[in-house]
């Protein structure tokens, strides 16, 4: 794999981090949150984008996969990942390993948010960690080798 950027790519009310369900999701915001993983990787180039829209979700993966030079993706869908088929697509679409994380432990919450209609096209799900859910994820991106196809990770909520 060539390049040496990351995009880490945020879904639907994640702009809303630190003021949102702060029990669920913690007090920090998504600024804190990138800056968090910017600062743990300062050889990594990231490239960082959040929307409420699920078309600009996809556009931001098709021109990373045209510009060149990125290493993968880290995901957070918010809501999009239990069921947008158009952003699954996009993710099988484009040639980048894409590790899909989550703030909270899905698998633990309510069961409509059990299901991940992407899970299947990343290359892996964490789950539960918080903000270390997204540094796990940039690191399960640079320990790829082209025998692990998926890795999941989740804990219990309890």
């Amino acid at each position: 794999m060539s390049g040496n950027s990351i995009l880490v790519l945020n879904g639907p009310n994640l702009s809303r981090l630190g003021k949102r369900e702060p029990e669920i999701y913690g007090h920090q915001t998504l600024d804190d949150i990138n800056r968090g993983v910017a600062e743990s990787f300062p050889d990594i180039r990231f490239d960082f984008f959040q929307s409420e829209e699920e078309g600009q979700l996809l556009e931001k993966l098709f021109e990373c996969e045209d510009r060149g030079g990125f290493i993968g993706v880290i995901l957070n869908a918010g809501a999009f990942t239990h069921y947008s088929i158009a952003l699954r697509d996009a993710i099988s679409a484009v040639g980048l390993p894409v590790v899909e994380v989550h703030l909270s432990n899905i698998f633990a919450r309510e069961e409509f948010r059990r299901s991940s209609v992407i899970s299947e096209v990343c290359m892996g799900v964490i789950s539960g960690f918080g903000a270390n859910s997204y540094h796990l994820g940039v690191r399960s991106l640079l320990g790829i080798t082209p025998r692990k196809k998926r890795i999941t990770v989740a804990v219990n909520g309890d």
